[in-house]
Parts: structure tokens; C-alpha cells; sequence
């Protein structure tokens, strides 16, 4: 159908948060803003205006009440889910209304509502895709060199052919125009999915493969097993809380901003 005519799909947004994690003790629940982390995601997220709610799945009565003190919705999840998409999938099996679920990482509270409307736009333009996704111009050298920066390479219909924490494409001969290119050759993927709600299912039922356990980067069993990731572009990158420094930052900014 024509843009214009496409079908408008029920979405929820769903914010996996553990509170054991590993670089930055109990990150979730910080709150030197005087909220906690997990807030500040979460109200991030209720500034998307295609999704009909946010819901943090999690596997800590904590996180539950902290959720419940500002009169957020949270849903208990299995301690057996060994990730954020099985944290998801789980509150997609209870969801069967929902079409659409959008994985917003917990330690990403200055991610743009702009950005979640986007990969739920990706979906409803292209009924064929089972999954999206964002990413970002890379145009620092340092940046593509670092392995924490996953980088995305897509074909020219946006999707996505490969991820990896390697510097892809890699130039035969190195020019640092290249860093400046138009349209860009470097691209760094940012961690946010939609997902279909079958394709979600069908997704944590998948066995780990050769490539994503080699790279640990979960999105590549999707390629590997022969699925399609929309990739859309967003021209700046929001930043994750995954360090002290990373926090120290982001206090930093709320307190000037």
C-alpha cells in the first residue's frame, strides 16, 4: 500500500534492565540527579509518540518498586533470560495484542522519542521486514578503531549486510576524507530493535551462531540464520551509560542543561 494508506500497528516500547551489571555496579537505580537511571530511560522513552506505552521488564523486585514510585509500568521477567531480547520476548508472550515491541536499552536516557518513532516507521513502510534498526554517521577516526563501536554495512535498499566491532568497510588504501564522505561510508550501530511480534518469538527460539558468538554482537544470529535488519539513519548518537565516567557525564549535563 502507499505510504499514506499503510497500516498504523499497535507498538510498546520495553526497557530490559538488570540490576547486576557488570562495569558499573547496580547502574540501573544510580540516582545523583536525584532520579534514578532507570527513570530518566524511561521517561525518554514516553517522549515517542507512535508507541502506546513503555514497560521495563526486569528481574528485580527493586527495579519493580522503583518503577511503581513514579507511577511506571513494570512486568517481572525470568532470571533464566540470558538477554535483553529473551527479557522482551518474555513480555511479548503476554502481549498478544501488541504488533510491534521496541527494545530500549536501560542505560540510554538521552535517546530521542524521534528515534523510536523511527524504527517502528521503518516496520510500517516495509511489511516485508521482520526487524529494525538505527544507525549513526562514524566521522572520527578513534571511533572506528574502538571495538566498542559496532559498525553496520548495508546494502542500497538500507538493509543490513554485516555488524561488526572491526573497522567495516576497510579502505585498501586509507584516506581520512573518507571520514567526512557524503553520503557516509563509516556507520556505527546503535542498540536500539523493533521487532515484529512473531519474528520476536521466533527470534529467541534461534540457536547462537558461529559469527555472533565469535564477535559477541547478538544481531548478527538474525543475518546469519538469513533474516532481514532495516537500518535507518539518525545523524547524531546518544550516549550510553555503560562506565563511572559515562554517569559522571551524564550528571554533568542534566545539571547544566
Amino acid at each position: 500500500p502507499a505510504p499514506n494508506l499503510r497500516l498504523r500497528l499497535r507498538s510498546l516500547i520495553v526497557i530490559p534492565a538488570r540490576l547486576a551489571s557488570t562495569r558499573l555496579s547496580r547502574k540501573m537505580l544510580l540516582s545523583e540527579t536525584g532520579k534514578p537511571l532507570i527513570q530518566h530511560t524511561y521517561e525518554a522513552a514516553l517522549q515517542a509518540s507512535r508507541a502506546e506505552g513503555v514497560c521495563v521488564a526486569t528481574d528485580a523486585e527493586e527495579i519493580v518498586a522503583t518503577i511503581g514510585q513514579f507511577g511506571g509500568t513494570a512486568q517481572m521477567t525470568s532470571e533464566a533470560c540470558a538477554s535483553g531480547t529473551d527479557r522482551v520476548a518474555e513480555v511479548a508472550r503476554s502481549r498478544p495484542e501488541i504488533d510491534l515491541f521496541v527494545n530500549v536499552q536501560g542505560d540510554e536516557p538521552e535517546l530521542a522519542g524521534a528515534s523510536i518513532d523511527k524504527v517502528i516507521d521503518l516496520l510500517e513502510q516495509h511489511p516485508e521486514a521482520p526487524m529494525a534498526t538505527l544507525a549513526t554517521p562514524i566521522r572520527d577516526r578513534v571511533a572506528l578503531d574502538d571495538p566498542a563501536c559496532v559498525k553496520v554495512v548495508c546494502d542500497t535498499s538500507g538493509r543490513a549486510i554485516y555488524f561488526s566491532r572491526a573497522a567495516i568497510p576497510h579502505a585498501r588504501q586509507w584516506n581520512p576524507e573518507l571520514l567526512a564522505a557524503e553520503p557516509p561510508v563509516y556507520w556505527q550501530h546503535l542498540g536500539i530493535y523493533a521487532y515484529r511480534r512473531d519474528f520476536l518469538l521466533q527470534m529467541a527460539e534461534l540457536r547462537p551462531t558461529p559469527l555472533e558468538s565469535l564477535e559477541s554482537l547478538e544481531q548478527l544470529r538474525v543475518l546469519e540464520h538469513g533474516h532481514t535488519i532495516l537500518v535507518g539513519r539518525v545523524d547524531q548518537a546518544t550516549r550510553g551509560i555503560d562506565t563511572e565516567d559515562d554517569y559522571r557525564g551524564f550528571v554533568a549535563r542534566q545539571r547544566n542543561g
